[in-house]
C-alpha cells in the first residue's frame, strides 16, 4: 500500500483534498475549474466553420486549411487547455525534423477519404485526471520517420467498406520502436497558477532530435465586424510570455532554459489560402514556416503578437528522456521554478487518494486502471462550444427573420441558439460537438468524480438558449432537429436519488429540470406521434444504419414506419416522468394529477404495441415472441419488418418499479387509476393479465411493457449465443441474420440486412458506425438496468436459462451480472495477457508502452470484443466505470432488499464526488 492509500484508508471522502476543492468551487465560487483540458482536438471540417454554399463541412476547411486559416468559433489544439471561455489557449507543437509540415493538431482522414468514414490517425491517451484539473496527465506518440499524410488519404480510399481501415501503425512507422512518447502533465498551484511538465522520451535505438513548441495563444475574437478590442502577447523578460486580455486580464508564461521565444498573430495566411495580400506580415502559421521552412522573417522581430511559442530542439539519446517545465499564471513570480517537482508530487498524491477513495477496494489492479482511465477520459473530452446560430445565419445570410438571401442552410429554425459553455463532447476528434443522448450517459459515469457538472450537463440541454421553444432538445450540429432518444429523464431521475439517499435531496434541481422535460414530452407527443395512436416514429433516433432503410428518410415504399424503439424509448419516458412527477407531490399535490397523466400515456403505449386478438398492425409478434418495427404502406396494409435487433430488445428497459405503498400515499391518483380501470378493463387486463399478480416482491408493483411471458421469450433470443449474446456483451444485431440476412424488395431495388460484427458496409449515416453487430456500451447499460429493475419485482423465483440452451439458469441479477463481465472483459487483460479491445495488434497487446494505455473505442466487434470507430469516445463508452462500480457494490440481497432509489445510492455511497 502506498502513502496515498495508505491515506485514503482512514480519510473519509469528505476530506480529500481534491474533494474539498470540489466542495468550494461549488458552495465558495473558488475557480478550480476555470483552466481546464476545454480546447478542441479538430475545429476544422465542423458545422460552426462551414460558410459553404452547398454544406460541405470537410471539404471547406481542411486540415491542410487549419495550420494558415484563424477560426471563428473555437480552437483546437494537441494535449491543450483554456480558460472556460477559451480566450487564452495553450498546447503542444512538435516537430521530429522529417515532417512536412509543424505538428499543432492531430491528423484524420474527412468522412469521404475513409473507407468507414472520418478517423483519426493518430495515438495519445488521457492518462489521469482531476475533476478539477489540479492534476492531469496526457500521452502523445510521434513517429520519428516522416508522418504519412498522403499515403493514409490514399490507402484509405482506395479501400472498399468490407475491408479494414489502414492504421498508422499499418505504415510501420513504430517499428523499432523509432517514435517519441511525449507526457503532457499540468498541476495547478492555485486556481489560475498551472505548472506544465513535458517529458520526452525517445524510444528508438538511436539518437533523435525533436523540436518542442509549447505554443500560447489568443482565440480570434477581434476578425469578424464586432469590434473586439484586441488582446496581446509579448516578450516580458528571458523566457516569458505575457498575455493580456479585456476580459481575462494579464497571465504570465513562464519557460524554463531561456528558449528562444516566437511571437506571429492568429490571423489568416491570405496569400497561401485564397492569393490575396495579407493584411499583416505574420500570420497563424508562421511557426511552421519558422520551424520546418527556415523562414525567419515569418515571425514578429519585435516580439508582440496574438500567438507565440517557446522553441525547445531536444536532442535525446537512444532510450532516453528530457525534460520541460513551464508555468501559466496570473501572478508575477521572480522563481517560477521554485518547489515546482514538490507540487507535481503533492497533486499526484492527492489524484491518489482521490481516486483510491472512489473506487470500490474489491476491484483487481487491471480493473482500477480500467475504471481510472475510462474516468480520465470523461474529465478530458470536456470542450468549450461556442455557437450563436443568430450570428452564423446572418453571416450566411440564410436568417429566416432578417429576409434572408440564399436558401435556407441546416439549422435556420434554431436561431435562438446561443452556446457557450464547457459541455462533456463524445469524442474531441470525431465527435467534436455535443449529442443529447450521448450527454444523458455521460451524467453516469462523471457523476461519479464530479456530481454538480454532471448535474448541470443534464440542464443544459433544458435551457432556453438550448433547447427550441416548442421543446425540441438539439440533438447535434449536423442537423439539431434530429431526433435523439428520450433519456434526459431517467439521467435526471438516476441523478437525484443518489443525492437524495446521501442526505441533499435537490428537489430545485428535480423540479426545474421536470419544466424542461414537460415541454419535450409534448413535443413528441404532438410531431411523433401526428396520428394520435400511442405508437411513435423518430427516425434513426441515434441507432443509425439499424432499421431496412433510412429511417431519417423518406420511405423508398411511400407510407411511414412505427418504430418499435421509438414506442419503447416514450414507454420509458412515461415512466421516468411519472416516477419524478410522485416525488414532487411529496412537496406539492398538485403533481399527483400530472403523474397520472404520464401513467395514462404508458398505459396506451404499452397497449398499442400489442392489442387485444391476433392484429398484424402492431409491433408485437406471438408467434415470433419478439417486437418488429412495423411498416404501413400508402393503401393501408401493414408489414412487421422482421429483423431481430436491438430495436426488438429495448422495450426491455421500459420498467418501473414502485415501493409497496407509494400509490396509496396518493389519493387523488389512486382515484384516477380506479376511474381508468372502470372505463377500460379490458385494457388494464390485457397489460397485466389475470395469472399475473400485480404484487411483487415485498408488495412492490411493476409498469412494464413487457409482462413475464414476454420478457422469458425476449430474453430467449438475447441470451442466445448463436443471436444476442456475444462474448462481450449484447450484440446490436442477431447473428442469426448472418446466414439468413432480411431481404426487402422495392421494384428492382433490394434492401438487405445482414449481421456484421466489424464495420459498416453502407454509406448511412456517413458509413462510421454500425448497428448491425457490434456491442454498443450505453444499451448495453440500459439492459442491464432494466434487468436489475425487473428483477426487483419478481426476486429470486424467476429464473430463466443463460445461455439459452446450456440448462444453466440464473436470476435476472445474475444475468445482468454476467452481461456486466462480459462488457468489462473488453478492456481487462484475458488469460493469456491480451486485451480484447486491443484486437490483433502485436504493439497494443505486447508493447510495454503500450499495452496498459486504454482506448474507449465507440463500439465493438460482436464476435471477437475488438475496438472499432471513434477511437476515443470515452464519452458513452466511459459508462464501463459506472458498470465496475455496480457489481463492486452490490450483490443479489442488496439489490433485492432495499428501495430502488436507494439502491442507486448504494452504487455510489462511499465514493459519490461533489459533496
Amino acid at each position: 500500500m502506498n502513502t496515498a492509500e495508505r491515506k485514503s484508508a482512514r480519510t473519509p471522502l469528505s476530506e480529500c483534498t481534491e474533494q474539498k476543492r470540489l466542495n468550494d468551487a461549488r458552495d465558495r465560487g473558488v475557480p478550480w475549474k476555470k483552466w481546464g483540458p476545454y480546447l478542441s482536438e479538430r475545429q476544422w471540417g465542423t458545422v460552426r466553420e462551414d460558410y459553404s454554399k452547398d454544406g460541405n463541412a470537410w471539404d471547406y476547411f481542411s486540415h491542410d486549411h487549419a495550420r494558415s486559416r484563424a477560426y471563428r468559433w473555437g480552437e483546437d489544439g494537441i494535449a491543450g487547455i483554456s480558460d472556460d471561455k477559451q480566450r487564452l489557449c495553450f498546447a503542444m507543437g512538435f516537430w521530429n525534423g522529417r515532417d512536412a509540415i509543424l505538428k499543432e493538431r492531430l491528423f484524420g482522414l474527412t468522412n469521404s477519404e475513409g473507407n468507414h468514414g472520418e478517423d483519426v490517425k493518430e495515438y495519445y491517451f488521457y492518462v489521469d485526471s482531476t475533476p478539477t484539473h489540479s492534476y492531469m496527465k496526457s500521452l502523445y506518440k510521434y513517429p520519428q520517420r516522416e508522418f504519412p499524410y498522403r499515403d493514409l488519404v490514399e490507402m484509405n480510399r482506395s479501400r472498399s467498406r468490407d475491408e479494414f481501415e489502414f492504421e498508422l501503425l499499418d505504415t510501420g512507422l513504430f517499428d523499432d520502436g523509432r517514435y517519441f512518447d511525449v507526457f503532457v502533465e499540468y498541476a495547478k498551484n492555485e486556481p489560475e497558477d498551472l505548472l506544465i511538465r513535458i517529458t520526452a522520451h525517445n524510444r528508438g535505438p538511436e539518437a533523435a532530435v525533436l523540436h518542442v513548441l509549447p505554443t500560447l495563444w489568443f482565440r480570434n475574437t477581434w476578425s469578424w465586424g464586432e469590434k473586439e478590442p484586441r488582446p496581446a502577447l509579448q516578450q516580458a523578460g528571458e523566457g516569458a510570455i505575457r498575455a493580456s486580455h479585456p476580459q481575462l486580464g494579464v497571465h504570465t508564461l513562464y519557460c524554463e532554459g531561456a528558449p528562444g521565444l516566437l511571437f506571429t498573430e492568429n490571423e489568416s495566411n491570405a496569400v497561401r489560402l485564397w492569393g490575396q495580400p495579407n493584411p499583416s506580415p505574420y500570420v497563424k502559421d508562421a511557426f511552421h514556416e519558422y520551424v520546418v521552412n527556415g523562414s525567419h522573417e515569418a515571425v514578429n522581430p519585435v516580439k508582440t503578437g496574438t500567438k507565440a511559442a517557446a522553441h525547445y530542439v531536444l536532442e535525446l539519446p537512444a532510450g532516453g528522456s528530457k525534460e520541460i517545465r513551464l508555468r501559466l499564471s496570473v501572478r508575477m513570480l521572480s522563481n517560477p521554478f521554485d518547489k515546482f517537482d514538490q507540487t507535481f508530487s503533492t497533486r499526484l498524491e492527492e489524484a491518489d487518494e482521490f481516486y483510491e477513495k472512489i473506487c470500490p477496494r474489491t476491484l483487481s489492479e487491471d480493473e482500477r486502471r480500467v475504471h481510472r482511465q475510462a474516468l480520465a477520459g470523461m474529465l478530458w473530452t470536456k470542450q468549450y462550444y461556442y455557437f450563436d446560430l443568430d450570428k452564423w445565419l446572418e453571416e450566411h445570410d440564410t436568417h429566416p427573420l432578417l429576409g434572408a438571401g440564399r436558401q435556407s442552410t441546416r439549422n435556420a429554425d434554431w436561431f435562438h441558439m446561443l452556446n457557450s459553455d464547457i459541455i462533456s463532447m463524445p469524442d474531441k476528434w470525431e465527435y467534436p460537438w455535443y449529442a443529447a443522448w450521448d450527454l444523458a450517459f455521460h451524467t453516469l459515469a462523471l457523476s461519479l468524480v464530479d456530481f454538480d457538472f454532471a448535474k448541470d450537463q443534464l440542464l443544459l440541454m433544458l435551457r432556453n438558449l438550448y433547447s427550441h421553444p416548442n421543446g425540441q432538445i438539439p440533438a447535434y450540429e449536423w442537423n439539431f432537429s434530429d431526433v435523439n432518444p428520450p433519456v434526459h429523464a431517467w439521467a435526471t431521475l438516476f441523478l437525484y436519488n443518489i443525492e437524495k439517499e446521501l442526505g441533499r435531496a435537490d428537489l430545485r434541481f428535480l423540479e426545474r429540470s421536470f419544466q424542461g422535460l414537460m415541454l419535450n414530452f409534448n413535443w413528441w407527443v404532438n410531431r411523433k406521434d401526428p396520428q394520435g395512436r400511442n405508437v411513435f416514429a423518430g427516425g434513426f433516433l441515434g441507432l443509425d444504419n439499424i432499421g431496412v432503410f433510412d429511417r431519417s428518410a423518406q420511405l423508398p415504399t411511400g407510407g411511414h414506419l412505427d418504430q418499435a424503439d421509438g414506442t419503447a424509448w416514450m414507454a420509458f419516458y412515461c415512466q421516468n416522468m411519472l416516477e419524478i412527477a410522485l416525488i414532487l407531490t411529496e412537496s406539492d399535490p398538485m403533481y399527483e394529477e400530472i403523474a397520472f397523466r404520464f401513467m395514462e400515456h404508458f398505459l396506451w403505449i404499452t397497449y398499442a404495441m400489442d392489442r387485444i386478438g391476433a392484429n398484424h398492425d402492431e409491433m408485437w409478434d406471438t408467434q415470433d415472441g419478439f417486437f418488429y418495427d412495423l411498416l404501413h404502406f400508402p393503401n393501408g396494409d401493414s408489414i412487421r419488418l422482421k429483423v431481430r435487433s436491438m430495436v426488438g430488445l429495448l422495450p426491455l428497459c421500459a420498467s418501473t418499479v414502485f415501493e409497496d405503498g407509494i400509490v396509496q400515499r396518493h389519493p387523488r391518483l389512486m382515484e384516477l387509476i380506479a376511474l381508468f380501470r372502470k372505463r377500460h378493463p379490458e385494457l388494464v387486463k390485457h397489460i397485466s393479465p389475470a395469472d399475473e399478480s400485480f404484487i411483487g416482491y415485498k408488495g412492490r408493483r411493476i409498469l412494464s411493457v413487457c409482462n413475464k411471458q414476454k420478457i422469458e421469450r425476449i430474453l430467449g433470443y438475447m441470451l442466445d449465443e448463436n443471436e444476442f449474446l456475444g462474448p462481450y456483451g449484447i450484440r446490436s444485431l442477431s447473428q442469426f441474420h448472418l446466414d439468413h440476412p432480411f431481404v426487402f424488395h422495392v421494384g428492382n431495388e433490394e434492401y438487405k440486412v445482414q449481421y456484421l460484427p466489424a464495420e459498416s458496409n453502407t454509406g448511412m449515416f456517413g458509413g462510421n458506425s454500425n448497428w448491425r453487430g457490434p456491442v454498443w456500451m450505453p444499451v448495453n447499460a440500459l439492459l442491464i438496468r432494466g434487468l436489475i429493475n425487473l428483477y426487483q419485482f419478481y426476486g429470486d423465483d424467476f429464473k430463466v436459462e443463460c445461455p439459452t440452451g446450456s440448462g444453466n439458469h440464473l436470476t435476472l441479477f445474475e444475468v445482468a451480472k454476467d452481461i456486466s463481465r462480459r462488457l468489462s472483459n473488453i478492456f481487462l487483460r484475458d488469460a493469456s495477457g491480451r486485451r480484447p479491445v486491443y484486437g490483433g495488434s502485436k504493439r497494443f497487446q505486447e508493447d510495454p508502452h503500450w499495452r496498459d494505455y486504454i482506448l474507449f473505442y465507440e463500439y465493438f466487434h460482436g464476435d471477437n470484443g475488438a475496438g472499432l470507430g471513434a477511437s476515443h469516445q470515452t464519452g458513452w463508452t466511459g459508462v464501463i466505470a459506472r458498470v465496475l462500480d455496480l457489481f463492486a457494490r452490490i450483490g443479489p440481497e442488496d439489490a433485492l432488499e432495499i428501495a430502488k432509489d436507494e439502491l442507486s445510492a448504494r452504487m455510489t455511497r462511499e465514493q459519490v464526488a461533489g459533496g
